[in-house]
């Protein structure tokens, strides 16, 4: 869409939004510490067994394809007026972070027995988390104006992935010293703590307040935009051949991407490389974490400039990120890394030592620099072609085919690393043959993209 909120100003979106920050960063925190301890928990549940990849795979499909389900049900919840959206991400933290608490309580080494807990409690707390995005979605689609989006969404991809790095950090030193518990309990808490600080702070606006035609007309306290799609319409936006293309890509694209993270997990963390999860945090600290700042934080300036007048230039940039970004991450598997000791493992100054570990690592940076540019144009992307009462149920439709593609993912790898006998460079040959689904697609969607947005400029 071309139109630009010339009507709007700019605000201060740390000011306005910091409480979804600092929810989104602790939620951030608790997929990253689970993706990390992937290992380990196999390893807490069978004391003195092999790694099991067929459970672990199902445990993170739990994780994400319960969120997928539900979200679809809370989407349509969150779009409609009559419910307030800061409220539905309070419930959902009361709920995720009492399901964190839980996890903290469990009963290590019964094997099938302490596993089945955790599924239990997974399924719980994924099916609360299918609302928080598409209802931060839809707050910020009124708060924050069409200019400053790819802003506050790499800003909350930097949070995202400082606490998420941080949370590989303190989840995988924990229970390196034995205190597990600690970290399931702790952050639990905190998830409950900043859902209250987000009840409190956040100021939910009209719906609709940022839409040009409707910016001037809702500054008047009386009036509220309340339209509500029939089906015609919905056929016509929602259900468009851009917004199809742009929804059936996040399956494969996010098959891609949690078997890749999955994938590279036990790689690294079993023989005969042997790195501690903690080394593991520190490599991802130093390398992915700082690419992703740079990529959002640089990316995203550059994308909201060069798409202020053509919107269609993150089709481009989102396939120039699927294609160099798997590159460069699956090229990791082919490297020939050190063969380690789990004492030698430990010790990250011996690690770093060797160069092939630098050669890693610039991999990995680059990866996760240009990864960014995706999460910071295929947002905004459906927020510009989709109307305001359908933000949070779109979004929920995305949500669902991303966590069904996101949650097949560890499964594929399980299933892969089996038949395979754990030959992890015949696995990532087969698990980058998914990107060519998703790069045609977004190839397609850029043919159709102008055409149909001029439905959505007629409506408004």
């Amino acid at each position: 869409m071309s139109d630009k909120s010339s009507e709007t100003t700019q605000i201060s979106i740390t000011k306005e939004m910091w409480p979804v920050f600092v929810l989104g960063g602790f939620q951030g925190l608790a997929y990253g510490g689970i993706f990390i301890l992937i290992v380990p928990l196999s390893f807490l549940f069978w004391p003195g067994e092999p790694y099991h990849p067929l459970e672990m795979g199902l445990l993170i499909t739990a994780l994400f394809g319960t969120s997928a389900i539900s979200g679809l049900f809370i989407g349509r919840i969150i779009d409609n007026h009559k419910y307030s959206r800061k409220k539905i991400l309070f419930i959902i933290s009361l709920i995720r972070g009492s399901c964190m608490i839980m996890m903290g309580l469990a009963i290590a080494g019964l094997g099938y027995q302490t596993w089945a807990y955790f599924i239990l409690l997974i399924v719980i707390f994924s099916f609360a988390a299918g609302g928080s995005w598409p209802a931060i979605v839809s707050i910020s689609n009124d708060i924050i104006p069409k200019e400053q989006r790819s802003k506050f969404f790499g800003i909350q991809g930097i949070i995202g992935g400082l606490f998420s790095s941080f949370g590989f950090i303190v989840a995988s030193f924990l229970v390196q010293i034995g205190l597990w518990r600690a970290f399931f309990i702790g952050l639990g808490t905190c998830i409950i703590g900043a859902g209250v600080i987000l009840m409190i702070y956040i100021d939910e606006p009209k719906r609709g307040k940022m839409q040009k035609a409707l910016f001037e007309v809702l500054k008047d306290d009386s009036i509220v935009y309340d339209f509500q799609i029939d089906k015609d319409m919905m056929r016509k936006t929602m259900l468009s051949k851009t917004n199809k293309i742009a929804l059936i890509e996040g399956i494969s694209t996010n098959i891609l991407m949690g078997a890749l993270i999955t994938l590279i997990l036990p790689y690294l963390q079993t023989p005969p490389h042997n790195f501690s999860p903690f080394a593991t945090s520190i490599f991802i600290l130093i390398f992915g974490l700082t690419g992703g700042l740079l990529g959002q934080l640089y990316l995203a300036k550059i994308s909201d400039k060069k798409s202020a007048e053509k919107p269609i230039l993150r089709i481009y940039f989102i396939i120039l990120s699927l294609l160099a970004s798997t590159i460069a991450f699956a090229y990791v598997f082919y490297l020939d890394l050190p063969k380690l000791t789990p004492e030698q493992g430990s010790d990250i100054l011996y690690l770093m030592s060797f160069p092939v570990m630098w050669i890693n690592g610039a991999l990995y940076f680059t990866s996760a620099t240009i990864s960014a540019l995706y999460m910071v144009n295929q947002r905004p992307l459906l927020q510009e072609i989709n109307l305001p009462e359908a933000q949070g149920q779109i979004t929920s439709w995305n949500q669902f085919l991303e966590s069904i593609g996101y949650a097949l993912g560890p499964l594929i790898v399980g299933i892969f690393l089996i038949m395979t006998l754990y030959n992890y460079q015949i696995t990532v040959l087969i698990i980058i043959l998914f990107i060519i689904p998703g790069t045609s697609l977004w190839f397609f969607a850029s043919y159709l993209y102008l055409f149909e947005n001029r439905i959505l400029l007629n409506h408004l």
